[in-house]
């Protein structure tokens, strides 16, 4: 039952989104657009509660329960950006907008970047975290938490292989290719006659 509300919460979550966007700028109904875009936190909620009743009602704490409380801390974190990222895709599409803005792709403001990435993915992991521990809590000494503590582990990991990569753009940011420079190649006899 978790899986399939796991997979309902992200096939709704487009699905919102599309909507969304949708109508802001092909309807230019704005309030509209508002409302439904306020709904993504609410699918959320949903397999929060899901999941605890689940638990509640005796089932045995498994993996499906460890990657709802993932999926919760990425949405938290990521969510938000996601639908900024695509509100301004859709804004330069239908909307006549300008072009969004690139993330920058060399030298420090590119470590810059993935440093708030990482950090973004130090919200998820914590997020994350916190729902697991808490259902470690509320499980108790009456089931088996391992799986729990297994994506604990698997929340740690994620945080760790951002900051990995983060730390790989500062120590070793990339550099902006040199301007290519233009070929010198002698004057033929009819370019020197028209000086």
């Amino acid at each position: 039952m978790i899986v399939a509300l796991i997979i309902g919460c992200e096939v709704g979550f487009w699905v919102l989104l599309a909507l969304g966007l949708a109508v802001r700028y092909v309807l230019k109904w704005r309030r509209t657009s508002v409302v439904l875009l306020l709904c993504e936190p609410v699918l959320e909620l949903v397999l929060f509660a899901a999941t605890a009743i689940d638990l509640r009602n005796g089932a045995e704490p498994g993996w499906e329960h460890g990657l709802a409380a993932l999926y919760i801390g990425y949405t938290v974190a990521f969510g938000y950006r996601t639908i900024r990222w695509l509100d301004g895709h859709a804004a330069h599409r239908l909307g006549g907008g300008p072009p969004p803005v690139k993330p920058p792709r060399y030298g420090r403001a590119r470590a810059r970047h993935e440093a708030g990435l990482w950090l973004r993915a130090v919200y998820g992991g914590a997020v994350a975290l916190a729902l697991l521990q808490l259902a470690v809590w509320y499980v108790g000494d009456s089931g088996d938490v391992s799986s729990l503590r297994a994506f604990q582990w698997v929340a740690i990991r994620t945080v760790g292989i951002y900051g990995l990569v983060a730390l790989g753009y500062w120590i070793w940011p990339p550099k902006e290719p040199a301007a290519p420079v233009a070929e010198h190649r002698p004057m033929t006899s009819k370019e020197g006659a028209q000086r």
